[in-house]
């Protein structure tokens, strides 16, 4: 539990440091799209770092294998989702973007798995 709220808590915070960097250090060196892939790997990174913090409150509430699942989930959703539009946005190699929907799946797989072990609550 306590790793997932501090894994939560760096990578939201990760995502403010990439936010900003790409508002003001990169808006002048890519072009508009490839700020805006940039852009949507930030916002994503932030949303499932938060939801790492559910995940850590539902582990203490329920102790569900699935909310260890949605943990595991987000993280790889956020290293493959994230991660690759990170990469493609800086170094313009899109073959990387085949990487993404995986990690998009991966997202779906950890909301799903949250729910489930919201089946636990008392």
């Amino acid at each position: 539990m306590k790793a997932y709220v501090i894994l939560g808590a760096l990578l939201g915070g990760l995502s403010v440091a990439a936010g900003a960097f790409g508002a003001h250090a990169l808006r002048a060196q890519l072009e508009p799209r490839m700020l805006e892939v940039f852009e949507t790997a930030a916002r994503y990174q932030m949303f499932h770092a938060l939801a790492l913090f559910a995940v850590a409150w539902m582990i203490q509430q329920t102790g569900a294998v699935a909310a260890h699942v949605a943990g595991w989930a987000f993280l790889a959703g956020i290293v493959l989702f994230s991660g690759s539009l990170y990469v493609m946005a800086l170094t313009g190699v899109r073959g990387i973007g085949a990487i993404t929907p995986i990690g998009g799946v991966a997202f779906m797989v950890g909301w799903a798995a949250l729910a489930v072990a919201a089946l636990k609550l008392k």
